[in-house]
């Protein structure tokens, strides 16, 4: 009778040593965590208390959780001019329930409010006052109250995807193109090598369809990223970069503990947030149950006009804030409020002075390494922080219109992004170009108390 009881307590033995070796494991993994959260560069005063601008009519989200992503433009030549300009601003809304995460790509030429009633083109708004102006441009163009962000720059994306092993990405040939024509300076920048992927021979008729899925590494991935010069414009670099975000989060989630250090250790120290560690800490349980539900671009309804300088023309923001709203947060009882409306009709305003257009201007095929899409606003001649793009890449696409086809590649649980339009009206044909160069110094006031 003696026997069952000494086997019972054998096996209670057992599982005591199982789950306190779990247990310090756990230790071991959470204070590793904390260890490697210390290389990110975290900012210690929270935006709230600083001088960030949201919107008191604006509706208080409850039950989400909104954030804004940077990607920053570090190259060496901006540095010489001390610019920073924000080329990628992605609105991520997490839901706290489910934790569905959507993601919204603000285009970077988007004819916005930046700061103080000067319009510009939104990625300006950086390196106009850092992330406290960027995320108060959010919050007082679109009606939203973040107060958190996170900031990185292309060197961090070249290592996350090398860390994983690179990732499979279907490509067209205008894309190959372009590709390795960005290679080239994402090699210099980041001191990481890459080999060009050889182009199809022969070359297809359509340049903008997928010829084949290819493996790339960080340098491609990121290089893939920045292409603006495909028929698809900005519209289709936002996407590629929504993608890419998919794709690295779905990898992530499958990697093992070695590899997610490893990407602690080498990108953790190119972050910048206000997201404290611990509030980090809280979230790393639950980040094995996020998942990207949709993604789109914003604005949904556009034009495009030449107001010194080619930028995208919201029609209107008014609309585009409201579709903007349902899509995030599934509110359909949300209504803009009075300053939504008061910029939207400034923009409308300002763009009726210059050129709006269905589609963007047609663009030659010569090299645009001499190229500079500067937009100044009030007639302020101090620096330009507007995007400058000295890429040696040309546009394939001139008459083509975008229909890339992503057919079997989803990247989404409910997105499928063959043959995406972002607007209802809006032709991608004849590619992208800026053919005014010139500062705005004229006097002309675009304040809203004009």
């Amino acid at each position: 009778m003696s026997k069952p009881r000494k086997k019972s307590k054998k096996i209670l033995f057992i599982l005591e040593i199982v789950v306190l070796l779990l247990f310090i494991g756990g230790l071991f993994v959470y204070g590793q965590i904390s260890a490697k959260l210390d290389k990110i560069d975290i900012q210690e005063t929270d935006l709230a208390d600083q001088d960030i601008v949201t919107n008191d009519q604006a509706p208080q989200m409850t039950g989400y959780t909104t954030y804004a992503l940077f990607g920053l433009d570090h190259r060496s030549k901006n540095e010489k001019l001390n610019t920073e300009n924000s080329d990628t601003i992605i609105i991520a809304s997490i839901n706290n329930d489910t934790k569905a995460v959507k993601l919204v790509s603000v285009y970077r030429d988007t004819l916005l409010n930046v700061k103080d009633d000067t319009y510009s083109k939104a990625n300006s708004a950086y390196a106009f006052g850092g992330p406290t102006n960027a995320v108060s441009m959010l919050n007082t163009n679109l009606d939203l109250n973040i107060t958190d962000y996170v900031a990185i720059d292309f060197n961090a994306l070249v290592t996350v995807v090398d860390c994983l092993g690179g990732l499979d990405i279907p490509l067209s040939y205008a894309e190959i193109v372009h590709m390795n024509n960005y290679c080239v300076e994402t090699s210099e920048e980041t001191g990481k090598s890459y080999t060009p992927v050889e182009l199809p021979d022969p070359k297809p008729e359509d340049e903008e369809a997928i010829v084949d899925t290819y493996h790339l590494n960080g340098v491609q991935a990121t290089s893939y990223c920045r292409i603006r010069y495909t028929a698809s414009l900005d519209m289709g670099r936002t996407e590629r970069q929504r993608r890419v975000i998919q794709m690295i989060v779905d990898k992530a989630k499958k990697a093992g503990l070695s590899t997610i250090f490893d990407i602690m250790d080498q990108v953790f120290p190119m972050v910048k947030t206000s997201v404290s560690k611990t509030e980090i800490l809280k979230m790393i349980p639950a980040m094995i149950g996020y998942s990207i539900d949709e993604t789109t671009g914003f604005p949904n309804d556009y034009k495009f006009a030449q107001v010194k300088g080619s930028v995208i023309v919201p029609t209107t923001l008014e609309s585009n804030v409201l579709k903007m709203h349902q899509f995030l947060y599934g509110d359909t009882s949300y209504t803009p409020t009075q300053d939504v409306l008061n910029r939207s009709a400034q923009i409308t305003n300002i763009a009726g002075g210059g050129d709006v257009q269905d589609t963007a201007p047609a663009v030659t095929d010569t090299p645009n390494d001499a190229t500079d899409d500067s937009y100044t606003w009030q007639g302020d001649t101090s620096t330009d922080y507007s995007s400058t793009d000295t890429s040696d890449d040309a546009d394939y696409s001139t008459d083509t219109d975008y229909d890339s086809d992503y057919s079997g590649d989803d990247y989404s649980t409910d997105t499928d992004y063959s043959g995406d339009d972002y607007s209802t009206d809006t032709d991608y044909s004849g590619g992208d170009s800026d053919t005014d160069y010139n500062d705005y110094t004229d006097g002309e006031d675009y304040s809203e108390n004009e």
